[in-house]
């Protein structure tokens, strides 16, 4: 009896910690605050977001150091690192790999010419999460896929460090540089104004949809204020940016 029930304790008690180990793998969803963290990084001591202040911040969790999709990601990331600087943003990688293994790899990858383009240093910080920490708070873990590497997770954060966009891909398929550069643009050209939102395949420079017509381009029947134009009674456009 006694046996039975230690037995009985034990299975509750594993049933608790699994519980909860499922809550801490939960995606933090758009308009969340961003989990913070410190770690150790290639580029030091790191505690996020904090360290950043009022940039726009992209944190991108990878598999595994020294794989080809992820070595063919932070090359494409490095050949781009002054378009995220343009924009502001500080770009983060993580990957539940220590360390030593992130420096090695950044090593090698710097020695490399890929797409016969000349070596580039890897400016951006690549976290050590070997304790799992930073996966286990941006849900960058999926069990049915692997149970100790992250899939290929990427959250765009705004100034306030909340949550603007959540992407994740399975790790055999790369992730595309230049649309996290699309979509961040296209979320600082409509953060913090509900007047304007962005189409679909919108590029910087393009016009812009109304959400909230200005005074006078209520009315349907008469003719779009200058730089207006309309495509229908439902979709009204501005010339250019938003601003």
């Amino acid at each position: 009896m006694k046996k039975l029930t230690i037995l009985i304790i034990f299975v509750s008690l594993y049933t608790v910690t699994m519980a909860q180990e499922d809550r801490n793998f939960r995606i933090p969803l758009l308009g969340e605050t961003a989990p913070s963290f410190t770690a150790e990084t290639t580029n030091g001591t790191l505690n996020f977001p904090g360290d950043f202040g009022k940039k726009w911040k992209v944190l991108l969790s990878h598999p595994q150091d020294f794989t080809p999709v992820c070595s063919s990601e932070i090359l494409e990331l490095a050949q781009m690192q002054s378009e995220f600087d343009k924009l502001g943003a500080k770009v983060v990688v993580v990957s539940t790999d220590n360390i030593k293994s992130h420096k090695d790899w950044v090593n090698a990858l710097e020695e490399l010419k890929y797409k016969d383009r000349e070596p580039v240093k890897i400016k951006f910080p690549l976290v050590d999460d070997y304790s799992k920490t930073v996966a286990k708070k941006y849900g960058m873990i999926h069990p049915n896929t692997n149970s100790t590497k992250d899939v290929r997770g990427a959250f765009i954060i705004d100034p306030n460090n909340v949550i603007q966009a959540v992407y994740f891909y399975p790790m055999n398929v790369g992730r595309s540089t230049s649309e996290l550069l699309r979509a961040l643009t296209a979320l600082q050209t409509s953060s913090g104004n509900n007047h304007f939102a962005t189409p679909a395949d919108w590029k910087n420079g393009d016009d812009v949809l109304v959400t909230v017509p200005p005074k006078g381009a209520e009315d349907n029947t008469k003719p779009a204020p200058d730089g207006f134009y309309r495509v229908s009674w439902f979709m009204l456009f501005k010339e250019g940016s938003a601003q």
